[in-house]
């Protein structure tokens, strides 16, 4: 049977996704694009925030009308599911079967059930809605990570080294749907990174919720530094970055290995989600706005030619005018390469859902657009500053018209940062073909906003 599959959200459910269609192509399933060629569909959804959950409802709905064609089966899992299982069962009964992210143990026996069998087990479950509730999730298997089908390129892989969250930041639902952190074991992901360099992936990007918590239910105590410094060892592997470190995890010997370790970009994405100490008392963030200061001037006098990249949420209950300030003039000053902002989402069972003095929308979006502007001109002033410098690109697509070849460098994370446009010039042969998938060494000549120009050296 063709087997067709869309992943929402953030790259952590993408593994899982990639997981999930391992398992079809090792029992001999067609794995398709076209969803109008597909007999069983499998959405992999995201719960994360308002935002995200209309997108996988309406994703659910819209892959619905393909069962009036050639699919027979809709499966949906993943987070939402996991969040609003029951709910969805009453509300979408034209999802054959739901798969909640602590049933991925038993993921295979209920598609088999489903489609041998024309069964459904719908087993009981109990919404978690405390804190005391909140239990690990069991890991998928160490071969189920190792045959997963990556869908990202030849040159790129995510590596997850940790499931769940143990952080309890009060507007957060990640516990209450991933359950509480949990590391993997070091040999389980070096073996599968090994795996990795084998199929020629040359680039590991590092996730969990909290990376900098990596270690610390195995080994008592985080080893982050220690793990990254093992993954550099193996051959093949050129960059490796890690995502989503906290401010307070990120220690002096994390710091030291990003410095001294050729193979590790000099990339730090901190989410710290504001800067007013009202507000990350009240996210319940383990941290303050000494502490961030402080932790972002150690960085630049170690690694002055660090990426700095953080997220921000404006909105917060009870954020005040001269909370918003204080984070507006303290980006306008630390002048971050990478910054993106969320509009606070209210999530069910949250504590900050039921705070007072919630934020109306449209301050929201008002102090969205002010932070968002505020990059917009920083990220220019930044990108400005690398004209005339040389830097190395790794070429991942031709341009449509064939008169430029597009890539990264270190300092830019797939999807979510700018691009670098090179230009080809004449020596070039097959519009740049020869260049693909390959390191280049090139001289910035011009940005966009958020892009870079250059040429070949």
């Amino acid at each position: 049977m063709n087997v067709g599959f869309i992943s929402l959200g953030c790259s952590k459910n993408l593994i899982d996704t990639e997981v999930m269609i391992g398992k079809f192509k090792n029992n001999e399933y067609k794995i398709v694009n076209n969803p109008s060629e597909a007999e069983i569909i499998i959405i992999n959804t995201c719960g994360f925030i308002e935002q995200a959950k209309e997108e996988a409802i309406n994703t659910i709905l819209e892959m619905s009308e393909y069962k009036n064609k050639r699919c027979k089966y809709l499966i949906v899992m993943g987070c939402l599911v996991q969040r609003y299982y029951e709910e969805l069962l009453q509300a979408l009964p034209e999802v054959d079967l739901f798969i909640r992210i602590d049933e991925y143990e038993s993921f295979w026996d209920k598609v088999q059930k489903l489609v041998k069998e024309n069964e459904v087990e719908i087993t009981e479950y109990k919404k978690i809605t405390k804190v005391s509730d909140i239990k690990q999730i069991p890991l998928l298997l160490k071969d189920e990570y190792e045959q997963r089908v990556i869908t990202t390129g030849e040159n790129y892989a995510y590596l997850k080294i940790g499931e769940g969250c143990s952080n309890m930041c009060t507007y957060c639902a990640i516990p209450y749907i991933r359950g509480k952190f949990i590391s993997r074991k070091m040999e389980d992901i070096m073996a599968e990174a090994q795996t990795l360099a084998n199929q020629g992936i040359q680039e590991l990007i590092i996730i969990a919720q909290d990376t900098t918590k990596y270690g610390i239910d195995i080994y008592g105590k985080p080893v982050l530094e220690k793990l990254l410094h093992e993954l550099s060892r193996i051959e093949g592997i050129k960059w490796i970055r890690f995502l989503y470190s906290y401010p307070e995890g990120i220690t002096e010997d994390l710091i030291k290995e990003v410095k001294e370790n050729e193979k590790i970009c000099k990339y730090f994405d901190i989410p710290i989600q504001h800067i007013s100490n009202n507000i990350l008392k009240g996210m319940n963030r383990k941290t303050s706005k000494q502490n961030i200061e402080s932790l972002i001037e150690k960085i630049k006098e170690n690694i002055p030619d660090a990426t700095l990249r953080t997220s921000l949420i404006v909105g917060f209950p009870g954020e005040t005018e001269k909370d918003f300030s204080e984070l507006y003039e303290f980006v306008k000053n630390t002048k971050f390469d990478k910054l993106g902002v969320f509009k606070y989402s209210k999530e069910d069972g949250t504590p900050a859902a039921r705070m007072k003095n919630q934020i109306h929308g449209n301050t929201k979006k008002s102090r969205y657009n002010k932070i968002m502007e505020l990059q917009q001109k920083i990220s220019r002033e930044n990108l400005a500053e690398k004209i005339g410098q040389e830097c190395e690109v790794l070429v991942e697509e031709i341009s449509f018209d064939k008169k430029y070849l597009i890539g990264r460098t270190e300092k830019d994370v797939p999807d979510i940062d700018g691009i670098v446009y090179v230009k080809l010039n004449e020596e070039c042969k097959q519009d740049g073909a020869e260049y693909k998938n390959r390191f280049i060494k090139c001289k910035i000549t011009d940005i966009k906003v958020y892009d870079l120009i250059a040429e070949i050296l």
